[in-house]
Parts: structure tokens; C-alpha cells; sequence
């Protein structure tokens, strides 16, 4: 629901709980969720700090799957900080993490997800859309079809997010409203406060004192995100 005060608390009790069970595995994902979190809000410095914080706690023999996924969050973390080289090795070594994985090896607990090439181009379209930048944007979107196949509606609506954002940076007016006003529709039935939070974002990357009725319609809906 976005609300971000009960949220690290909870946060910060599940990162209790996993130090009193004594499990590097869970300490790290829970650090990790956490880093993805504070990301979100803006906290880059945090994230970042988080994130090496799991990585210690995994040490050496790091799970390739923890690997990965904790590389793929630095990522975001950097590009959210503005700081497009970063990200781009934090990618390369998640992808390069995701390759030591094996197709049929179930994941360790607590990780209940797989890390694939989906994974990583919905890492890289993220990137592309915190950056917005020619470079970043046109490699994003080249991703997008791989990352909004997740059958988890929410995701996809973040994700799609994310591309709509891509294309503002590109200029495409009408697709990136277009995109954001079904990510928002399907935020609006889930009562999704973090899409709708999302989607706030995205509207703040575009100002004009005439905006189309595309724009006018999706003020509209977004006006009516009190959930």
C-alpha cells in the first residue's frame, strides 16, 4: 500500500527474526528486499550499503541465484543514483552470475523465485528507465518483451512502467501514456498503492501547460488512485 513507515518496520523485524534463526541465506534475502525497497524511495546510498551488507553475509560461496539477484538490485540502485556505468557492470555480473546456474537445480530457501534472462531484462528495462538516456532507453526497450512476459500482474505493471517511462525519454508521447494507463488500470483493481505510487512518478516526468487528452485521461484516472 506504499505506506513506507509501516513497511520498514516490518522490514526491519524480518531482518530480526532472520538473525535470530542464524541463516546467512535469509539474513541476506531479507537485507536484499529491504536494499530494493529503500531503493525505490530514492535511499541509493542505503540500498547500496544493504545490498554489500547481504553480500558479506554470504560470503565467498554465495549461491550463483543470490549472486545474481543481489548484482541485478546494485544495478538499479546505480541507475537510480544517475551513474550508468555502474549499473552497467552490476548487469554484467548478474547476467554472468545467471549463467552459472542449472536448468534443473531448484532454488536454495528462501528463495522461492528462478533468476533468468527475464530477470535481467526486467533489471536492464528498469535501469534504462531510471537513467533516461538514448543509449539506456533504446537497449530497454529492446528487453521489454522478455520482461513483461511474468504472469505476476503486478510486476508487469511496474515493468510496464518502466517502458512507458522509456519511451517519454524517446519522445513517444502516445505510446508511453498509452502503456502507463493500463499499467495504472491494472494497479487500480489490485489496489496497488506501490503502482499507483509508480505511476505518480512516471506523470512528474512530463509537464506541459496544454497536455493531450491521453495525458488529461490518465490525470484523470490517477486522480482517482485514493486507496
Amino acid at each position: 500500500m506504499a505506506d513506507q513507515g509501516s513497511a520498514r518496520t516490518w522490514y526491519g523485524a524480518a531482518i530480526k527474526a532472520a538473525r535470530r534463526a542464524g541463516d546467512p541465506l535469509l539474513i541476506a534475502y531479507q537485507q536484499g528486499s529491504l536494499a530494493q525497497f529503500e531503493v525505490e524511495y530514492g535511499n541509493c546510498a542505503q540500498g547500496l550499503t544493504l545490498i554489500r551488507s547481504a553480500r558479506r553475509q554470504l560470503g565467498a560461496e554465495r549461491p550463483p541465484i543470490a549472486a545474481a539477484w543481489l548484482s541485478s538490485l546494485e544495478a538499479v540502485a546505480h541507475a537510480t543514483a544517475g551513474d550508468d556505468r555502474a549499473a552497467d557492470r552490476a548487469l554484467a555480473t548478474s547476467a554472468a552470475e545467471a549463467a552459472r546456474m542449472t536448468a534443473d537445480a531448484a532454488p536454495p530457501w528462501p528463495w522461492v523465485f528462478t533468476f533468468d534472462e527475464r530477470k535481467i531484462a526486467a533489471a536492464r528495462v528498469t535501469c534504462g528507465a531510471r537513467l533516461a538516456r538514448p543509449r539506456w532507453v533504446h537497449s530497454s526497450l529492446s528487453d521489454a518483451s522478455a520482461a513483461l512476459s511474468s504472469s505476476h500482474e503486478k510486476q508487469r505493471a511496474l515493468l510496464t512502467l518502466d517502458v512507458a517511462t522509456g519511451h517519454m525519454a524517446a519522445g513517444h508521447l502516445d505510446v508511453a501514456f498509452g502503456l502507463a494507463t493500463q499499467a495504472l488500470d491494472t494497479g487500480l483493481r489490485l489496489r496497488s498503492g506501490r503502482v499507483a505510487e509508480r505511476a505518480r512518478n512516471f506523470r512528474r516526468g512530463y509537464s506541459s501547460a496544454s497536455p493531450p487528452a491521453i495525458v488529461r485521461d490518465f490525470d484523470g484516472r490517477l486522480n482517482d488512485a485514493y486507496l
